[in-house]
């Protein structure tokens, strides 16, 4: 049987495509586009925002905060590679079951490492979704609340001593605890089972193959190497590959560019027929669609600008994309009133690029409200 081939060209245009980057929602419906790229990351919450204005029209910062702490229709927790993410609320249960078992191995040595024992680390399981409720509470709150019911003062200072919130993520794999509105310059945390209003139950095997499914929707094609790279961080191989094999009956072998790839053979077909895009896009740091791309960015991305993109300590640069390629890289500061846009671009601009960038810019700037002013180099 002939192995079905695709080119660069119909990948990206399909990840455009999937990912809303060609065809924008609309505000009202501009939560779904959380859906779309199988979560926002959010540890930088002004780029989550803005790598939602980069799928949505006429969004406001006020919109997001509206979903997340009034409509609730979207949650900030930790989620894939235990990264902060922005989610849909209804789509939590799938996550949680997706990541049961597995997420909380490793966990009472990481505790013990700090002080805490084994059956301390059990209570804190235990009593912790009855501290939280949907009345936020901050950390420091939190983390007394916790150590009065356990008996554990080391509970409280092992919660409060780590800023990146680590002690927090085996409740957040579960469910049992999110991120709630701030106070100030305080974090809350909310109990998410309760703070969503409805919590359904999945067979975790089911919900893991259903997120490969989404993955492979957003990202394909894609290998078990990707997958892992993108939901686990790089770990656990055999894991990955035995979830593909779980679905092989939905999957369908394809070849880019002499490379083998997977994709869900119910989207083989709209990929070989999707036209090339010519879209151009300005993408935020820690864009979903530049973290998927996977370790070979060769095809999107010459060598010689990698470490302009992907840099130091998992930073992610602000890229601009044409037609799925990275182009350059972009970043706003704000001054005086004003957003000052600087663009370097890794080859000579073009009518269209120049037409389609200053497009994205005055959307920025509505984003924002603020004037905009554009600076645009070309790095030798």
């Amino acid at each position: 049987m002939t192995t079905a081939t695709l080119t660069w060209p119909q990948v990206n245009a399909w990840r455009l495509a999937q990912q809303r980057l060609t065809t924008r929602l609309g505000r009202e419906n501009f939560a779904h586009a959380v859906t779309h790229v199988v979560g926002v990351q959010a540890q930088v919450m002004s780029a989550a925002e803005l790598a939602l204005w980069a799928r949505a029209d006429s969004l406001t910062p006020g919109d997001v905060q509206s979903a997340l702490w009034s409509e609730r229709t979207l949650i900030k927790t930790w989620a894939m590679r235990g990264t902060l993410h922005l989610l849909s609320a209804e789509e939590l249960p799938l996550f949680c079951a997706a990541r049961a078992g597995r997420d909380l191995f490793g966990w009472p040595r990481y505790f013990a490492y700090y002080g805490v024992n084994k059956s301390q680390f059990e209570a804190y399981l235990d009593v912790a979704p009855q501290v939280l409720s949907t009345e936020p509470m901050t950390r420091e709150q939190f983390a007394t609340a916790v150590a009065e019911r356990t008996g554990a003062p080391e509970l409280r200072e092992l919660i409060l001593s780590k800023g990146w919130g680590t002690p927090l993520k085996p409740l957040a794999s579960s469910g049992h605890l999110c991120f709630g509105p701030s106070q100030g310059q305080n974090v809350t945390f909310v109990n998410g089972r309760q703070w969503i209003g409805k919590w359904e139950t999945i067979d975790p095997d089911e919900a893991q193959h259903e997120i490969v499914r989404r993955f492979l929707r957003a990202f394909g094609p894609a290998i078990p190497h990707d997958f892992t790279r993108w939901w686990w961080g790089g770990t656990g191989i055999p894991e990955a590959k035995a979830l593909f094999a779980a679905i092989d009956d939905e999957l369908e072998p394809v070849e880019v560019a002499g490379k083998r790839a997977f994709v869900l053979r119910e989207t083989l077909e709209p990929m070989q027929q999707i036209d090339a895009a010519e879209t151009v896009n300005l993408l935020p740091m820690f864009d979903v669609y530049t973290l998927g791309l996977g370790r070979d960015t060769e095809p999107f991305l010459p060598a010689a600008y990698r470490k302009r993109v992907y840099r130091a300590q998992g930073w992610i640069s602000a890229v601009v994309l044409v037609g799925g390629n990275i182009k350059g890289v972009w970043e706003y500061k704000i001054r005086r009133g004003r957003a000052a846009v600087s663009v370097s671009l890794f080859a000579k601009t073009t009518k269209a690029l120049t037409r389609g960038i200053e497009g994205d810019v005055e959307r920025l700037g509505a984003f924002l409200n603020l004037p905009v002013e554009m600076t645009v180099e070309v790095e030798a």
